[in-house]
């Protein structure tokens, strides 16, 4: 079974996925992960970048300056569909190519972009991971990434909200730090998938 995870920044899909590789030996794809491999190892996918966005966004080592991008891209939604019209291609031949080697019976896509980039087509089930506390989510993104209040406030401005991924997605998951919480609602979620299975 593939399960596909998405959701705004900071909404807390890392711990679902953290939960369902532990305790249900889930093998984990996550999109930011391969996107942040790709600007390391994938020349093509660089240079493609540089192209579009200029030389300013390297460090003078020569390797993405993904802070800088990311300011870029937050800011401008023309920016954002450019960025992404270059990275979906290289994910999602990634992922397909993680999903062939993985011996796992259970494969999670984490991927905050999953309908844009159309990652769902690959999958059996998604499911939206939301906060409702908006102050928990800001202060997740400035934690993770080292950005100011005003940083994570704009990137939460740029994305979809809650009603899209729940109205979009299969199921959804309600973080808000609880973990005891958290794991109730993962095991509501594959109750429900086991009885559909026995139909």
């Amino acid at each position: 079974m593939i399960i596909g995870i998405t959701g705004s920044s900071g909404a807390g899909k890392s711990t679902i996925s953290e939960i369902l590789e532990m305790e249900y030996q889930a093998k984990i794809i996550n999109a930011d992960e391969i996107a942040r491999r790709l600007s390391y190892e994938n020349d093509d996918y660089l240079t493609e970048i540089v192209a579009s966005f200029g030389t300013e966004i390297l460090l003078d080592t020569g390797e993405l300056d993904r802070r800088k991008l990311a300011d870029i891209i937050y800011k401008s939604e023309e920016k954002r569909k450019d960025l992404n019209a270059i990275t979906f291609k290289y994910i999602i031949a990634e992922i397909k190519r993680a999903i062939r080697e993985t011996q796992e019976k259970l494969i999670i896509i984490d991927a905050p972009l999953l309908f844009e980039a159309n990652l769902q087509s690959l999958c059996d089930v998604t499911i939206a991971v939301i906060t409702r506390n908006l102050e928990i989510q800001i202060t997740r993104i400035m934690e993770r990434d080292a950005i100011t209040k005003e940083q994570a406030m704009n990137r939460l401005k740029a994305q979809h909200s809650n009603e899209f991924y729940i109205s979009k997605c299969s199921y959804s998951i309600v973080n808000e730090g609880n973990i005891q919480e958290v794991e109730k609602q993962i095991e509501t979620i594959f109750r429900k998938l086991e009885r559909e299975n026995e139909r």
